[in-house]
């Protein structure tokens, strides 16, 4: 993308409470699946980057894990990556749902959002799942809590009014060029995504038949020589072997079932035939170990700053 003095450039950090539909946002903007998606909390465990570039200029999202109290070291780690991502950007979104209650969880965020010196866009979120009275009050309510630089009431399931939240975002944004190139839609790597989107299948299918505490690593992802097909080998990591019992399932069929829906998605979105090979090992307590969450792709750099390991 040539460089233009009429464009506008800029970073962007989607926060919110976990489950608020940050990530259905992000794809939704994208127009391509970038962040997993599930109703289970948590499902964004590290910052994704995409880039969304249009005729106004160019906006990089960061979506970032979900600020909460952390339980465990793997908590501590999608926590500190969120409030890392406050300090690096140009602009604030803050996802919430159409409610009046304002919760001990909505309250810490604010505490982090009222210490920012940008501006933070309010983004109420599920707008199509309750009457426009109570989006109005739900409005007036949160204005009373902070100064915001806009409210922008929006479905990211339907899409609504999401046109409308990227004008309100370009407006503080500075001119300038591009970052990436207008084809790119994100930094991570393929890698990356194939391994999210295993995991999204992983937790849709066994829905609360186990708890959240799985990881996916892909072990290889090689196109063959003949080109055509891509050969992925990935392993489910749980942390107890009742688990990886509930993930088999009888003769092997929930695997089967996960690998399938996974090969689908993953052949739709490289293009390609996919020889996806999944199995499952247990890692005890992998959640509270920094070497296991290293090595799954989770560390912290220099001076305690954490990011994802895209090795």
């Amino acid at each position: 993308m040539a460089e233009q003095t009429n464009l506008k450039s800029g970073f962007v950090a989607l926060v919110g409470r976990p489950n608020v539909g940050k990530s259905t946002l992000m794809n939704q903007i994208i127009g391509q699946k970038i962040a997993i998606t599930s109703n289970k909390p948590q499902t964004t465990r590290n910052r994704i980057q995409t880039v969304y570039t249009s005729k106004m200029g160019q906006i990089i999202f960061l979506d970032t894990p979900g600020i909460h109290k952390a339980k465990n070291k793997l908590g501590e780690y999608m926590v500190n990556v969120a409030e890392q991502t406050l300090r690096e950007v140009d602009v604030i979104l803050w996802l919430v749902e159409p409610t009046t209650y304002i919760g001990a969880g909505e309250q810490h965020i604010l505490t982090q959002l009222k210490k920012a010196k940008i501006p933070v866009i309010l983004v109420i979120n599920k707008v199509d799942m309750v009457k426009k009275e109570e989006v109005f009050t739900a409005i007036d309510v949160y204005r009373k809590e902070m100064n915001f630089a806009e409210i922008v009431p929006v479905s990211a399931f339907q899409g609504k009014n999401v046109d409308t939240l990227i004008q309100c975002i370009f407006q503080y944004l500075t001119y300038g060029p591009a970052f990436y190139d207008e084809d790119t839609i994100t930094d991570q790597p393929m890698r990356q995504i194939a391994a999210e989107l295993i995991r999204e299948k992983a937790l849709r299918i066994l829905e609360d038949e186990i708890p959240h505490g799985i990881a996916v690593v892909v072990e290889k992802m090689k196109e063959r020589k003949n080109g055509g097909i891509i050969d992925i080998e990935a392993t489910i990591i749980c942390e107890r072997e009742s688990h990886k019992g509930i993930i088999i399932g009888k003769k092997g069929a929930m695997l089967k079932k996960i690998g399938s829906q996974a090969r689908y998605e993953l052949e739709h979105m490289l293009e390609m035939q996919v020889n996806l090979q999944v199995w499952v090992k247990v890692r005890k307590e992998w959640r509270d170990s920094e070497i296991l969450l290293k090595n799954y792709g989770y560390q912290k750099g220099k001076d305690g700053e954490v990011n994802l390991d895209k090795k």
